[in-house]
């Protein structure tokens, strides 16, 4: 969940110690960036600013620009949003969750080209593209994963095994999905605790991952090569999960990690929305 954690909230779970090893930088002068996405054809890093509560409409949210050194190109690149969180890339277009709606943003240029409603959408979060350029977003209030192919949107897979889906990142023939929990309280924390499933693409079976479930409120995920690497929004905490394992804190932040972005190769980019900042990390 996407929310901004008062001083008060921070202080009665403590502040968790920052990241020690690995961090090559940080950028700040962001407003609750939501999801850092590496755009690997414009070698850049796009974030995407809430400014605001998650789930209002006010028209305040925007896309602004880093360097892969972690300088601010372009504090407004793209405007127009209301709450923009995860972001994808497909046939030269930028796909955003913005509430109800997925924003089409013109890669080259920046421009917001059109507004994907998703027909009963509730909380709409993180999204993906699949190798044959189709694009995922889940939404986190309604346990669903939806699908756009061009401009049409699609109820891809609902089930109550999500639980609270936030992150999604597609991963060969498969969606890896970072779960929230089971019973979210009005402080976002959970009756259960959520975990890392897959959604297989072409029979849409939802499955969790062994040693993986019930752990931590997740927010983020991606995969490199067969590590995955998922956010505690509520602790700050990045996990690496590798099959037949279970899940390890490789680094801590305060409360505010969010919808993680990567090069595919060994860099992630972690959003600090409660500080404003993305995070770069050099992984072993």
């Amino acid at each position: 969940m996407k929310r901004i954690i008062t001083s008060a909230f921070i202080a009665a779970i403590g502040i968790a110690a920052p990241a020690q090893a690995g961090e090559l930088w940080r950028a700040s002068g962001l407003e609750q960036p939501e999801s850092a996405l590496f755009d690997a054809a414009n070698n850049r890093i796009i974030v995407s600013n809430i400014v605001g509560n998650p789930g209002d409409a006010d028209g305040n949210g925007y896309l602004s620009v880093l360097s892969l050194d972690g300088k601010i190109v372009t504090q407004h690149w793209t405007d127009g949003m209301d709450a923009p969180k995860g972001m994808a890339i497909s046939g030269g277009k930028l796909y955003v969750a913005d509430i109800t709606k997925v924003r089409v943003v013109d890669l080259a240029s920046g421009k917001l080209v059109a507004s994907i409603a998703v027909p009963n959408a509730v909380f709409l979060n993180d999204m993906t593209s699949d190798q044959s350029g189709k694009v995922y977003v889940t939404d986190m209030l309604a346990d669903t994963v939806y699908r756009i192919d061009g401009d049409r949107p699609e109820l891809f897979v609902r089930d109550a095994l999500l639980a609270s889906p936030n992150g999604v990142f597609a991963d060969g023939d498969r969606l890896i999905v970072a779960s929230w929990g089971k019973g979210i309280k009005a402080d976002f924390g959970t009756a259960e605790p959520g975990g890392l499933l897959a959604v297989d693409l072409a029979s849409k079976a939802v499955t969790p991952l062994a040693g993986a479930q019930r752990f931590a409120d997740l927010d983020g995920v991606i995969a490199i090569g067969g590590t995955i690497y998922a956010t505690a929004y509520m602790t700050g905490t990045l996990y690496r999960y590798r099959t037949g394992g279970t899940p390890e804190a490789v680094a801590r932040f305060k409360p505010g990690s969010a919808d993680i972005g990567t090069d595919g190769k060994s860099i992630l980019y972690v959003p600090l929305m409660n500080e404003g900042e993305v995070a770069a990390l050099k992984l072993d």
